[in-house]
């Protein structure tokens, strides 16, 4: 008959064993896939900064007519999911931006998703404008400017970085756009792509007001 003690070490043992081995074994797991990611996260930066293309990116711009002159100025610039706070919201975004085209660079958004996405562009700007909006409560001078908002992502050329792209333009220049036949000054000359999406727009803001979101802003 074999000892009770025995029995106990053995299977002690063989516990040991077993979480020894586990334990081996995830931390391999996790090391594997620790440097698995590294890997891909530099294989697919190397990608897009190969074909000059950030999607993943959304960038905020205010297009603005002075003195017959174009001036684009960046009022944010993000990630995709620190803007559109939903991986659903996220993915139909990608899927519209990779269907624009040179010649149609608005993103063509589903009916039934365009007050959403829109609204979580308007959510991100409208906190670099706080301030005004308090002033406004607190009765003191202000002025209100009210933007027309839409998305686009832009095809450009090889030495340009392509990435989806909020665009702000004051909503009187929709309804009569200035520059339809026409170009203004530009401060760089690849800024003739960024006319030619404005006349798009102005189209489209005809057809489908629904494609476009007014910011108001307070200064």
């Amino acid at each position: 008959m074999t000892p009770l003690f025995a029995d106990t070490a053995d299977d002690a043992g063989e516990v040991l064993k077993r979480t020894v081995i586990t334990a081996l074994v995830a931390a391999v797991t996790s090391t594997i896939t620790f440097f698995a990611g590294r890997w891909y996260g530099r294989y697919k930066a190397g990608k897009q900064w190969h074909a000059k293309e950030f999607l993943d990116r959304i960038i905020v711009s205010l297009n603005i007519f002075a003195d017959g002159t174009l001036k684009i100025r960046t009022v944010l610039e993000r990630s995709l999911d620190e803007v559109f706070l939903n991986p659903l919201a996220v993915d139909k975004v990608l899927a519209a931006a990779r269907t624009t085209t040179k010649d149609n660079p608005l993103m063509p958004i589903a009916k039934d998703d365009r007050w959403f996405l829109l609204n979580f562009v308007l959510n991100a700007v409208a906190e670099h404008f706080v301030a005004g909006n308090i002033r406004q409560d607190a009765g003191q001078p202000m002025t209100v400017l009210r933007y027309a908002l839409f998305l686009t992502c832009e095809v450009v050329g090889e030495e340009r970085i392509r990435k989806v792209r909020a665009m702000m333009i004051r909503r009187e220049l929709l309804d009569d756009f200035p520059y339809q036949d026409t170009m203004p000054t530009l401060e760089n000359p690849w800024h003739d792509d960024r006319i030619r999406t404005l006349r798009k727009a102005a189209e489209l803001y005809k057809r489908e007001p629904d494609q476009f979101l007014t910011v108001e802003v307070c200064v």
